[in-house]
């Protein structure tokens, strides 16, 4: 039996389970809630701020630690975090989750890459920040990453949120880590081409596509 309603995204519903667990619920079946789960059990193995899961054995369905605190996003449209710190907090959790060591040994450059990784997606908890939504989560190079946080930060800006500027320009004044390992440009057309082919984005978060790549380019390159 599932709670009351906590909130609904794009593809996803939260429900209260009791005071330490929440359950999301996949609306149009695209995730994998098994797969998701073990990348998050994976990553906050090795130190990374995910929440706990507990495993359910269903595609659609998510049970995970119930996280007390304002979203990014929240903050920042309140005022509580500047756009500076915020691009900068997005930046280290990019950073912080290249460093952690790669689930195939056969790959070695490759990454666990979070692909969803913006303000509505990081969780401001009292012990820190949490990362969330991990649904698009694969491994391959870390400039994809990157390119993908930019390029929904760009989205935003060039869209209902002007003041995004400063936070993508936050992100991008970090180089990505000892090695550099920040945005390429191969990372960046690989982002942009995944956008445009998202179902998800509407009509115009499409339309501003070629945009956004030119202001990522002029910010970073």
């Amino acid at each position: 039996m599932t709670g009351r309603l906590l909130g609904s995204g794009r593809s996803a519903d939260v429900y209260e389970l009791d005071e330490a667990w929440v359950l999301r619920r996949d609306r149009d079946g695209r995730g994998d809630a098994v797969a998701e789960g073990a990348v998050m059990t994976y990553v906050r193995e090795h130190g990374y701020p995910a929440p706990r899961v507990r495993p359910t054995g269903s595609r659609t369905e998510l049970v995970m630690e119930r996280l007390s605190g304002p979203t990014m996003l929240a903050a920042l449209l309140a005022g509580e975090t500047g756009p500076a710190e915020g691009g900068a907090l997005l930046a280290s959790l990019l950073r912080r989750l290249h460093a952690l060591p790669g689930r195939d040994p056969a790959e070695p450059g490759a990454r666990v890459l979070h692909l969803d990784l913006h303000p509505d997606n990081v969780i401001l908890t009292a012990d820190g920040p949490r990362v969330i939504d991990w649904t698009n989560a694969e491994d391959g190079p870390p400039g994809l990453d990157w390119g993908m946080s930019a390029v929904i930060l760009a989205q935003v800006t060039l869209g209902e949120y002007p003041s995004a500027h400063g936070l993508l320009t936050a992100l991008l004044a970090d180089p990505g880590g000892p090695a550099g390992e920040g945005l390429t440009e191969e990372g960046l057309a690989e982002a942009l081409r995944r956008r445009a082919a998202d179902p998800a984005m509407s009509r115009a978060e499409v339309e501003v596509l070629g945009e956004a790549g030119r202001l990522i380019r002029a910010v970073a390159f």
